[in-house]
């Protein structure tokens, strides 16, 4: 379907979910309330001489945000945020506002060998961050297996994970979710922190894992990488990626694509009209990627322990591409 104008069936089918998320969009819209946390204070920028401080700045927002939901009975958001500053954990930002904003690092990202950013979909906010299903259950999920995979293998490579939320992903339920803005403005913020991640540790090798709408952010940030050596993309569970083929996202980077059998994306329309939609199949074989088995699961079990996508990906983030299964 790459390049193709979608037939006229598809197109009204397209343009009739279009107006079927914008009413659903703006019945939820209403029901919204007034911003009861603050924006965070401005941070220096991020290199290896203010990681700690980085560091502790977030924590002192996630003090002041938890401090709030508590305040203003949010008990959902009181909860998250307590597990948020639990001892151990590292945020490199963070912004109560809205949905929310968390960008978390497991491991030690300044003598990592390899660095993997996990880059999260549609629905992802503070109060499921830490689902097994979301961005930060799913990448300490990621660090475990990698770091089992590291320990089995020769030479041992140190690694790090970052559960990057560092976007405002779209709702399932929104006219956003059909459309690349959020993804362009998520796109801009990814290739900045990465070339902060470099600036942390310029020796790291990184790997970009993109699930579902985080794909279309992957996709239109991949040219735009600058110095980061990113040098595997891998997109799971993807809706496309704005880009006829592999070649067209303008990276040197080894470009993956798996679908689990239960994944819903399968049948999502491969079509882009009028700004809706994002293309070509990731997984088609003329898009030119590499495939790996992503198993059987559904759309939210990539990263889930003990599955074969987990393994790729673990596999994948370590650069040990020729051990990945097809």
């Amino acid at each position: 379907m790459s390049g193709a104008h979608p037939a006229p069936g598809r197109r009204t089918r397209a343009v009739a979910a279009a107006a079927v998320l914008t009413v659903t969009a703006s019945t939820t819209a209403a029901a919204g309330h007034a911003e009861a946390y603050a924006g965070p204070a401005r941070l220096p920028a991020l290199s290896a001489a203010t990681l700690d401080a980085r560091y502790q700045a977030a924590g002192a927002e996630i003090a002041r945000a938890w401090a709030t939901a508590r305040r203003v009975r949010d008990h959902d958001r009181a909860r998250a945020l307590s597990a948020f500053l639990a001892p151990g954990r590292r945020f490199l930002s963070f912004d109560a506002r809205g949905r929310g904003q968390a960008v978390e690092v497991i491991g030690d990202l300044a003598a990592a060998d390899r660095i993997a950013v996990v880059v999260p979909g549609a629905d992802t906010a503070l109060a499921n961050f830490d689902s097994p299903k979301f961005v930060g259950g799913g990448s300490r999920a990621l660090y475990r297996q990698a770091r089992a995979g590291a320990r089995a293998g020769a030479p041992a490579e140190r690694i790090a994970v970052v559960a990057w939320l560092g976007y405002r992903p779209p709702r399932t339920l929104s006219p956003e979710v059909l459309t690349g803005g959020r993804a362009a403005a998520g796109a801009r913020a990814l290739g900045r922190f990465l070339t902060g991640v470099h600036r942390v540790n310029a020796r790291a090798r990184i790997a970009l894992l993109c699930h579902s709408y985080g794909s279309v952010v992957c996709g239109k940030a991949a040219r735009h990488l600058g110095a980061a050596p990113v040098d595997e993309i891998a997109l799971f569970g993807s809706p496309g990626v704005t880009a006829h083929r592999a070649s067209d996202l303008g990276t040197s980077a080894r470009v993956w694509a798996g679908r689990a059998g239960g994944d819903w994306t399968r049948y999502v329309p491969k079509i882009s009209f009028g700004g809706i939609g994002f293309g070509a199949d990731p997984v088609s074989p003329g898009f030119g990627a590499r495939r790996f088995d992503a198993g059987t699961g559904p759309h939210s079990a990539y990263l889930k322990p003990g599955t074969v996508a987990l393994r790729n990906l673990a596999l994948i983030a370590l650069g040990r591409d020729a051990e990945v299964t097809g």
